[in-house]
Protein backbone atom coordinates (compact mmCIF):
# COMPACT_ATOMS: atom_id res chain seq x y z
CA UNK A 1 0.00 0.00 0.00
CA UNK A 2 1.00 3.75 -0.48
CA UNK A 3 -0.07 7.17 0.63
CA UNK A 4 -2.13 7.27 -2.81
CA UNK A 5 -5.57 7.61 -3.47
CA UNK A 6 -7.65 8.15 -6.28
CA UNK A 7 -10.03 10.86 -6.96
CA UNK A 8 -12.79 10.47 -9.15
CA UNK A 9 -15.27 12.78 -10.83
CA UNK A 10 -18.11 12.66 -13.79
CA UNK A 11 -20.16 14.49 -15.82
CA UNK A 12 -22.97 13.86 -18.14
CA UNK A 13 -24.62 16.34 -20.98
CA UNK A 14 -28.48 14.94 -22.42
CA UNK A 15 -29.17 14.69 -26.13
CA UNK A 16 -30.87 18.07 -27.10
CA UNK A 17 -34.92 17.54 -26.34
CA UNK A 18 -33.95 14.47 -24.21
CA UNK A 19 -34.85 13.66 -20.63
CA UNK A 20 -32.56 10.89 -20.31
CA UNK A 21 -28.96 10.32 -20.87
CA UNK A 22 -27.74 7.54 -22.95
CA UNK A 23 -24.57 7.09 -21.34
CA UNK A 24 -24.06 5.96 -17.60
CA UNK A 25 -20.99 5.58 -14.70
CA UNK A 26 -21.21 2.89 -12.31
CA UNK A 27 -18.26 3.57 -9.71
CA UNK A 28 -17.73 0.27 -7.33
CA UNK A 29 -15.27 -0.32 -4.46
CA UNK A 30 -14.25 -3.92 -3.90
CA UNK A 31 -13.41 -4.12 -0.10
CA UNK A 32 -11.61 -7.98 -0.68
CA UNK A 33 -9.58 -6.86 -3.31
CA UNK A 34 -9.07 -3.07 -1.89
CA UNK A 35 -9.65 -1.93 -5.48
CA UNK A 36 -12.33 0.45 -7.39
CA UNK A 37 -14.18 0.03 -10.51
CA UNK A 38 -15.31 2.69 -12.64
CA UNK A 39 -17.65 1.49 -15.85
CA UNK A 40 -18.50 4.41 -18.48
CA UNK A 41 -21.08 2.93 -20.73
CA UNK A 42 -22.97 4.42 -23.88
CA UNK A 43 -25.85 3.08 -25.36
CA UNK A 44 -26.80 3.59 -29.42
CA UNK A 45 -28.63 6.51 -29.92
CA UNK A 46 -30.15 8.69 -27.37
CA UNK A 47 -32.95 8.65 -25.27
CA UNK A 48 -34.81 6.14 -23.25
CA UNK A 49 -33.34 3.14 -25.43
CA UNK A 50 -30.04 4.34 -25.15
CA UNK A 51 -30.43 5.03 -21.30
CA UNK A 52 -31.55 1.48 -20.73
CA UNK A 53 -28.36 -0.13 -22.47
CA UNK A 54 -25.80 1.82 -20.94
CA UNK A 55 -27.30 1.32 -17.49
CA UNK A 56 -27.57 -2.50 -17.82
CA UNK A 57 -24.15 -2.21 -19.33
CA UNK A 58 -22.59 -0.95 -16.96
CA UNK A 59 -24.49 -2.65 -13.98
CA UNK A 60 -23.61 -6.07 -15.16
CA UNK A 61 -20.15 -5.36 -15.56
CA UNK A 62 -19.97 -3.36 -11.99
CA UNK A 63 -21.96 -6.46 -10.42
CA UNK A 64 -20.15 -9.55 -11.76
CA UNK A 65 -16.89 -7.53 -10.57
CA UNK A 66 -18.25 -6.70 -7.43
CA UNK A 67 -18.68 -10.64 -7.03
CA UNK A 68 -14.86 -10.66 -8.00
CA UNK A 69 -15.10 -12.19 -11.07
CA UNK A 70 -11.76 -11.99 -13.34
CA UNK A 71 -12.39 -8.43 -15.19
CA UNK A 72 -11.70 -10.74 -18.53
CA UNK A 73 -14.98 -13.07 -17.20
CA UNK A 74 -16.93 -9.46 -17.21
CA UNK A 75 -15.97 -8.61 -20.71
CA UNK A 76 -16.25 -11.61 -22.11
CA UNK A 77 -20.17 -11.80 -20.94
CA UNK A 78 -20.72 -8.44 -22.10
CA UNK A 79 -19.13 -8.73 -25.64
CA UNK A 80 -21.47 -12.35 -25.96
CA UNK A 81 -24.35 -10.51 -24.43
CA UNK A 82 -24.27 -7.43 -26.67
CA UNK A 83 -25.64 -7.67 -30.03
CA UNK A 84 -24.55 -5.30 -33.29
CA UNK A 85 -26.68 -3.46 -34.64
CA UNK A 86 -27.73 -4.89 -38.52
CA UNK A 87 -28.22 -1.43 -39.82
CA UNK A 88 -25.49 0.52 -38.56
CA UNK A 89 -22.91 -2.23 -37.93
CA UNK A 90 -22.05 -1.11 -34.13
CA UNK A 91 -22.67 -2.11 -30.87
CA UNK A 92 -25.65 -1.58 -28.88
CA UNK A 93 -23.61 -0.17 -26.02
CA UNK A 94 -19.85 0.11 -26.29
CA UNK A 95 -17.74 0.42 -22.52
CA UNK A 96 -14.75 2.08 -20.86
CA UNK A 97 -13.52 -0.13 -17.66
CA UNK A 98 -10.79 1.24 -15.15
CA UNK A 99 -10.17 -0.57 -12.30
CA UNK A 100 -7.56 0.84 -9.63
CA UNK A 101 -5.62 -1.88 -7.73
CA UNK A 102 -3.92 -1.00 -4.07
CA UNK A 103 -3.49 2.72 -5.57
CA UNK A 104 -1.04 0.72 -7.56
CA UNK A 105 -2.03 0.04 -10.94
CA UNK A 106 -4.65 0.64 -12.91
CA UNK A 107 -6.16 -1.58 -15.91
CA UNK A 108 -8.60 0.03 -18.65
CA UNK A 109 -10.43 -2.47 -20.71
CA UNK A 110 -12.03 -0.52 -23.38
CA UNK A 111 -14.63 -1.17 -26.35
CA UNK A 112 -15.43 0.95 -28.84
CA UNK A 113 -14.91 3.99 -26.70
CA UNK A 114 -13.01 7.02 -27.69
CA UNK A 115 -9.52 5.38 -25.92
CA UNK A 116 -8.63 6.63 -22.96
CA UNK A 117 -6.85 9.73 -22.21
CA UNK A 118 -3.51 9.55 -20.03
CA UNK A 119 -1.87 12.92 -18.58
CA UNK A 120 1.56 11.74 -17.09
CA UNK A 121 3.93 14.83 -16.00
CA UNK A 122 1.52 17.51 -17.00
CA UNK A 123 2.17 15.81 -21.05
CA UNK A 124 -0.13 13.41 -22.80
CA UNK A 125 1.38 9.65 -22.17
CA UNK A 126 1.32 7.79 -25.18
CA UNK A 127 0.75 4.03 -22.86
CA UNK A 128 0.83 0.88 -24.11
CA UNK A 129 -2.22 -1.42 -25.34
CA UNK A 130 -2.80 -4.58 -26.15
CA UNK A 131 -5.66 -5.69 -28.60
CA UNK A 132 -7.92 -8.49 -27.76
CA UNK A 133 -10.53 -10.44 -29.81
CA UNK A 134 -13.16 -11.59 -27.70
CA UNK A 135 -16.47 -12.54 -28.91
CA UNK A 136 -16.03 -11.55 -31.69
CA UNK A 137 -15.18 -8.18 -30.90
CA UNK A 138 -12.14 -6.29 -30.59
CA UNK A 139 -11.30 -5.13 -27.34
CA UNK A 140 -8.26 -3.03 -25.79
CA UNK A 141 -6.36 -3.92 -22.82
CA UNK A 142 -3.73 -1.80 -20.86
CA UNK A 143 -2.04 -2.06 -17.46
CA UNK A 144 -0.83 0.85 -16.19
CA UNK A 145 1.75 1.54 -13.09
CA UNK A 146 0.33 4.48 -11.11
CA UNK A 147 2.12 7.59 -9.91
CA UNK A 148 1.06 11.06 -8.68
CA UNK A 149 -0.71 13.17 -10.28
CA UNK A 150 -1.74 10.81 -13.23
CA UNK A 151 -4.90 12.31 -14.93
CA UNK A 152 -7.05 9.46 -16.73
CA UNK A 153 -9.88 10.95 -19.15
CA UNK A 154 -12.64 8.97 -20.10
CA UNK A 155 -15.25 9.90 -22.47
CA UNK A 156 -18.04 8.73 -24.23
CA UNK A 157 -18.05 9.74 -28.31
CA UNK A 158 -20.21 12.59 -27.62
CA UNK A 159 -17.18 14.92 -26.87
CA UNK A 160 -15.03 14.15 -29.94
CA UNK A 161 -18.13 14.66 -31.83
CA UNK A 162 -18.61 18.03 -29.98
CA UNK A 163 -18.97 20.70 -32.89
CA UNK A 164 -19.70 18.59 -35.57
CA UNK A 165 -21.74 20.90 -37.72
CA UNK A 166 -21.04 24.30 -35.87
CA UNK A 167 -17.74 25.28 -34.26
CA UNK A 168 -15.90 22.69 -36.53
CA UNK A 169 -16.40 20.61 -39.42
CA UNK A 170 -15.47 17.38 -38.17
CA UNK A 171 -15.68 17.96 -34.53
CA UNK A 172 -13.15 18.55 -31.65
CA UNK A 173 -10.34 16.43 -32.36
CA UNK A 174 -8.65 14.11 -29.97
CA UNK A 175 -5.12 16.38 -29.85
CA UNK A 176 -7.45 19.44 -29.02
CA UNK A 177 -9.21 17.16 -26.23
CA UNK A 178 -5.66 16.56 -25.16
CA UNK A 179 -4.32 20.19 -25.23
CA UNK A 180 -7.35 21.45 -23.30
CA UNK A 181 -6.94 18.74 -20.53
CA UNK A 182 -3.39 19.60 -20.73
CA UNK A 183 -4.01 23.28 -19.75
CA UNK A 184 -6.42 22.53 -16.64
CA UNK A 185 -4.22 19.50 -15.26
CA UNK A 186 -1.60 22.02 -14.05
CA UNK A 187 -4.08 24.04 -11.95
CA UNK A 188 -4.75 21.18 -9.83
CA UNK A 189 -8.21 21.00 -10.01
CA UNK A 190 -10.44 18.07 -8.27
CA UNK A 191 -12.09 14.97 -10.80
CA UNK A 192 -15.24 16.56 -10.61
CA UNK A 193 -14.21 20.11 -11.45
CA UNK A 194 -12.16 18.47 -14.39
CA UNK A 195 -14.87 17.13 -15.84
CA UNK A 196 -17.45 19.29 -15.21
CA UNK A 197 -15.15 22.06 -17.45
CA UNK A 198 -14.77 19.24 -20.37
CA UNK A 199 -18.49 18.72 -20.75
CA UNK A 200 -19.10 22.51 -20.42
CA UNK A 201 -16.94 23.31 -23.20
CA UNK A 202 -18.43 20.16 -25.54
CA UNK A 203 -21.66 21.88 -24.60
CA UNK A 204 -20.27 24.87 -25.75
CA UNK A 205 -19.16 23.84 -29.13
CA UNK A 206 -22.83 22.80 -29.40
CA UNK A 207 -24.43 25.96 -29.24
CA UNK A 208 -26.12 24.06 -26.05
CA UNK A 209 -27.88 21.97 -28.14
CA UNK A 210 -25.93 18.27 -28.10
CA UNK A 211 -26.43 16.58 -30.61
CA UNK A 212 -25.21 13.26 -28.39
CA UNK A 213 -24.68 12.51 -25.00
CA UNK A 214 -21.92 13.49 -23.95
CA UNK A 215 -19.83 11.90 -21.13
CA UNK A 216 -16.43 12.60 -19.20
CA UNK A 217 -15.12 10.60 -16.03
CA UNK A 218 -11.95 11.55 -14.50
CA UNK A 219 -9.28 9.82 -12.38
CA UNK A 220 -6.91 11.69 -10.54
CA UNK A 221 -3.99 9.93 -8.41
CA UNK A 222 -3.21 11.89 -5.66
CA UNK A 223 -1.69 12.05 -2.08
CA UNK A 224 -3.90 11.60 0.79
CA UNK A 225 -4.66 14.65 2.45
CA UNK A 226 -6.69 14.21 6.36
CA UNK A 227 -9.17 17.14 7.43
CA UNK A 228 -10.82 17.30 10.91
CA UNK A 229 -14.35 19.25 12.00
CA UNK A 230 -15.36 19.85 15.05
CA UNK A 231 -19.19 20.98 15.17
CA UNK A 232 -20.82 21.81 18.54
CA UNK A 233 -19.80 21.00 22.16
CA UNK A 234 -20.01 17.82 24.08
CA UNK A 235 -23.13 17.34 26.31
CA UNK A 236 -21.46 16.31 29.16
CA UNK A 237 -18.74 19.31 29.94
CA UNK A 238 -16.77 16.98 31.41
CA UNK A 239 -15.75 15.92 28.11
CA UNK A 240 -14.45 19.07 26.52
CA UNK A 241 -10.88 18.28 27.16
CA UNK A 242 -10.89 14.91 26.07
CA UNK A 243 -12.71 15.72 22.85
CA UNK A 244 -10.31 19.02 22.37
CA UNK A 245 -7.22 16.66 22.89
CA UNK A 246 -8.14 13.94 20.04
CA UNK A 247 -9.45 16.50 17.91
CA UNK A 248 -6.16 18.42 18.11
CA UNK A 249 -3.76 15.04 18.23
CA UNK A 250 -5.28 14.40 14.50
CA UNK A 251 -2.84 15.04 12.09
CA UNK A 252 -4.27 17.64 9.35
CA UNK A 253 -6.27 20.88 8.88
CA UNK A 254 -8.37 21.68 11.75
CA UNK A 255 -11.93 23.40 10.82
CA UNK A 256 -13.96 24.65 13.91
CA UNK A 257 -17.69 25.10 13.33
CA UNK A 258 -19.44 26.91 16.36
CA UNK A 259 -19.32 29.98 18.53
CA UNK A 260 -19.19 27.82 21.87
CA UNK A 261 -17.47 25.29 20.12
CA UNK A 262 -14.45 27.61 18.98
CA UNK A 263 -14.66 29.17 22.78
CA UNK A 264 -14.17 25.80 24.09
CA UNK A 265 -10.94 25.38 21.60
CA UNK A 266 -9.80 28.95 22.57
CA UNK A 267 -10.13 28.53 26.38
CA UNK A 268 -8.09 24.65 25.46
CA UNK A 269 -5.28 26.13 23.48
CA UNK A 270 -4.85 29.37 25.74
CA UNK A 271 -5.30 32.12 22.54
CA UNK A 272 -7.52 34.45 22.28
CA UNK A 273 -10.44 34.19 19.81
CA UNK A 274 -10.71 36.84 16.99
CA UNK A 275 -14.00 37.28 15.31
CA UNK A 276 -15.17 39.35 12.52
CA UNK A 277 -17.78 41.65 11.79
CA UNK A 278 -17.27 41.58 8.21
CA UNK A 279 -19.78 39.71 6.09
CA UNK A 280 -19.02 38.07 2.68
CA UNK A 281 -22.19 37.01 2.04
CA UNK A 282 -25.39 38.39 3.70
CA UNK A 283 -26.45 35.31 4.37
CA UNK A 284 -23.86 33.39 6.28
CA UNK A 285 -22.55 34.54 9.42
CA UNK A 286 -18.50 35.99 9.43
CA UNK A 287 -15.66 33.34 10.14
CA UNK A 288 -12.96 34.30 12.84
CA UNK A 289 -9.59 33.60 13.94
CA UNK A 290 -7.57 31.54 16.73
CA UNK A 291 -3.86 30.71 16.17
CA UNK A 292 -3.74 26.83 16.09
CA UNK A 293 -6.53 25.89 13.81
CA UNK A 294 -6.92 26.75 10.45
CA UNK A 295 -10.52 27.79 9.58
CA UNK A 296 -12.89 28.73 12.48
CA UNK A 297 -16.78 29.83 11.43
CA UNK A 298 -20.52 29.90 12.62
CA UNK A 299 -22.49 26.78 12.81
CA UNK A 300 -25.24 25.64 12.01
CA UNK A 301 -26.48 28.14 9.48
CA UNK A 302 -22.77 27.78 7.44
CA UNK A 303 -22.71 23.85 7.59
CA UNK A 304 -26.43 23.84 5.80
CA UNK A 305 -24.68 25.88 3.34
CA UNK A 306 -22.16 23.65 2.99
CA UNK A 307 -24.32 20.64 2.58
CA UNK A 308 -26.27 22.56 -0.11
CA UNK A 309 -23.20 23.22 -2.14
CA UNK A 310 -22.19 19.61 -1.54
CA UNK A 311 -25.63 17.96 -3.10
CA UNK A 312 -25.10 20.26 -6.10
CA UNK A 313 -21.45 19.18 -6.48
CA UNK A 314 -22.89 15.54 -6.75
CA UNK A 315 -25.43 16.35 -9.23
CA UNK A 316 -24.69 19.11 -11.77
CA UNK A 317 -22.41 20.96 -10.13
CA UNK A 318 -23.65 24.42 -11.04
CA UNK A 319 -22.58 26.21 -8.16
CA UNK A 320 -19.55 25.55 -8.33
CA UNK A 321 -18.40 29.38 -9.73
CA UNK A 322 -19.94 30.43 -6.21
CA UNK A 323 -18.08 28.26 -3.50
CA UNK A 324 -14.81 28.04 -5.39
CA UNK A 325 -13.95 32.06 -5.39
CA UNK A 326 -15.79 33.37 -2.42
CA UNK A 327 -14.50 33.70 0.91
CA UNK A 328 -17.37 33.22 3.36
CA UNK A 329 -17.51 30.52 6.09
CA UNK A 330 -19.50 28.08 3.89
CA UNK A 331 -17.26 28.06 0.56
CA UNK A 332 -13.86 27.68 2.71
CA UNK A 333 -15.15 24.85 4.26
CA UNK A 334 -16.60 23.77 0.84
CA UNK A 335 -13.08 23.88 -0.78
CA UNK A 336 -11.41 22.13 2.14
CA UNK A 337 -13.75 19.33 2.15
CA UNK A 338 -14.42 19.08 -1.52
CA UNK A 339 -11.21 19.36 -3.03
CA UNK A 340 -8.23 19.09 -0.47
CA UNK A 341 -9.54 16.69 1.69
CA UNK A 342 -9.69 13.02 0.88
CA UNK A 343 -10.08 11.42 4.38
CA UNK A 344 -12.37 13.38 7.17
CA UNK A 345 -13.10 13.00 10.89
CA UNK A 346 -15.91 14.97 12.15
CA UNK A 347 -16.04 15.12 16.28
CA UNK A 348 -19.50 16.43 16.66
CA UNK A 349 -21.20 17.39 20.24
CA UNK A 350 -24.31 16.55 21.40
CA UNK A 351 -24.96 19.40 23.39
CA UNK A 352 -28.29 20.88 23.27
CA UNK A 353 -27.19 24.79 22.28
CA UNK A 354 -29.79 27.54 24.65
CA UNK A 355 -29.66 29.92 21.80
CA UNK A 356 -31.54 27.31 19.60
CA UNK A 357 -34.59 26.81 22.07
CA UNK A 358 -36.30 30.03 20.73
CA UNK A 359 -39.24 28.89 19.38
CA UNK A 360 -39.14 31.54 16.63
CA UNK A 361 -35.73 29.87 15.40
CA UNK A 362 -36.32 27.13 13.41
CA UNK A 363 -33.39 25.01 14.45
CA UNK A 364 -33.15 21.96 16.20
CA UNK A 365 -30.93 19.58 17.70
CA UNK A 366 -32.20 16.68 15.73
CA UNK A 367 -31.81 19.52 12.42
CA UNK A 368 -28.16 19.58 13.17
CA UNK A 369 -27.77 15.48 13.49
CA UNK A 370 -29.24 15.31 10.21
CA UNK A 371 -26.98 17.92 8.74
CA UNK A 372 -24.05 15.73 9.83
CA UNK A 373 -25.65 12.73 8.47
CA UNK A 374 -26.18 13.93 4.90
CA UNK A 375 -23.45 15.93 4.58
CA UNK A 376 -20.95 12.51 5.86
CA UNK A 377 -23.04 11.12 3.24
CA UNK A 378 -22.63 13.47 0.62
CA UNK A 379 -18.87 13.35 1.20
CA UNK A 380 -18.48 9.52 0.86
CA UNK A 381 -20.32 9.53 -2.37
CA UNK A 382 -17.43 11.95 -3.54
CA UNK A 383 -15.21 9.69 -2.96
CA UNK A 384 -13.80 10.24 0.63
CA UNK A 385 -13.27 8.17 3.74
CA UNK A 386 -15.28 9.47 6.25
CA UNK A 387 -14.99 8.94 10.26
CA UNK A 388 -17.74 10.44 12.76
CA UNK A 389 -17.29 10.58 16.52
CA UNK A 390 -20.42 11.79 18.63
CA UNK A 391 -19.08 13.66 22.10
Amino acid sequence: MNDLCADIGYKSINHYGEQLCGDHVDIIEQSNENATVIVLADGLGSGVKASILSTLTSKIISTMMAEGLPLEECVATIAATLPVCSVRGVAYSTFTIIQIKNNQTAEIIQYDNPKVIVIRDEKNYDYPTTEMNIGGKKILKSVIQLQENDVFVAMSDGCPHAGIGTAYNFGWKRSEIIDFIEMLVPVGYTAKTLSTMLVDECNRLYDSKPGDDATACIVRVRKREPMNILFGPPSNRDDCDRMMSLFFSKEGKHIICGGTTSSIAAKFLHKPLKASLKFEKSDIPPIAELEGVDLVTEGVITVNHVLEYARDHLAENTKYDIWSQHRDGASLISRLLFEEATDINFYVGRAINPAHQNPDLPITFSIKMNLVEELSECLKRMGKRIKVSYF
